[in-house]
């Protein structure tokens, strides 16, 4: 299931070979977006409704949008790969809790739209992660129940101004959150059962080398932990994001640093999800 705006109007349905299935048109009056969707438990349903039924648009005439609009919130998890702990050379085990930090929806474009690149600074990065959408909402979950709470998975690249995650000393919200630096798509993929998520392969490749490579096995934080752990300070509500960690690779790590640059192409694939592809493009000041 994806958001995507066609001939100007936001619009949500089953992406096929042949085309985009426009579910909105036919259920829209009851769930307005793929949130309502999702709230309902309704998000594997029409996602086989929309399966059987004929295109209604070319996929040429559809721009991805993220794929649930407008979350309450989304939470972004900073070290959660053994591989990535150890990149900061500082001698240090694994913290017993998450990074966490918070981006804005605006900062986000969908499948194969372009990440922008702003004038205040060249260092664009990449980081390919697997996403989990809440679909049944609660405050102090359980580890045990929490798998429960997950309506379905996507992907995210979750782009970074690097110099701008240190513009303060305990704060990298500045360089997480530049408009239309990230992605997160192409659609959602409904949450069935553990098994899908226990050892995902995860890869992120530029112009067509690997640059990130490793496994949800590997993870830090499970998922479970994750949900549970976030759900102790906030309330997770229906239409959540939870972007749950990158691999070592990117390019800050390089030396010297790979920054992307326009004309690059950004492919973030994982098992039974698909492949999340964006472009590299400059601002374009008014």
């Amino acid at each position: 299931m994806a958001t995507a705006t066609i001939a100007g109007q936001q619009r949500y349905g089953v992406v096929l070979d042949k085309g985009f299935v426009d579910l909105s048109a036919r259920h829209g009056q009851q769930w307005p977006t793929l949130r309502e969707v999702v709230e309902a438990g309704a998000l594997r349903r029409l996602g086989e409704e929309g399966s059987g039924l004929s295109p209604d648009f070319a996929l040429t005439e559809m721009r991805y949008d993220i794929p649930v609009p407008s979350p309450e919130k989304i939470i972004c998890v900073g070290v959660n790969f053994p591989d990535r702990n150890e990149e900061y050379k500082d001698g240090k085990e694994a913290p017993p809790n998450p990074s966490l930090f918070p981006r804005f929806p605006r900062s986000f474009v969908g499948h194969n739209v372009p990440l922008t690149r702003p004038p205040e600074s060249p260092q664009l990065d990449y980081e390919g992660e697997v996403v989990l959408v809440i679909g049944k909402g609660g405050r102090r979950i359980a580890e045990a129940d929490a798998l429960d709470h997950i309506a379905a998975l996507t992907l995210c690249n979750e782009g970074t101004i690097r110099d701008w995650v240190r513009h303060a000393k305990f704060n990298v919200t500045q360089g997480k959150n530049f408009d239309g630096t990230g992605s997160i798509g192409p659609w959602l993929v409904p949450y069935v059962d553990e098994s899908q998520l226990a050892d995902i392969a995860l890869t992120t490749h530029v112009n067509g080398k690997l640059r990130q490579s490793d496994r949800s096995s590997r993870m830090i934080f499970s998922y479970r932990k994750l949900i549970n752990y976030i759900s102790t300070f906030t309330t997770l509500v229906p239409g959540d994001v939870i972007v749950t960690g990158t691999p070592t690779g990117a390019g800050a790590r390089f030396d010297p640093p790979i920054w992307l640059k326009p004309g690059d192409v950004i492919d973030v694939t994982a098992d039974g999800i698909g492949t999340l592809r964006n472009g590299v493009a400059d601002e374009v000041l008014s």
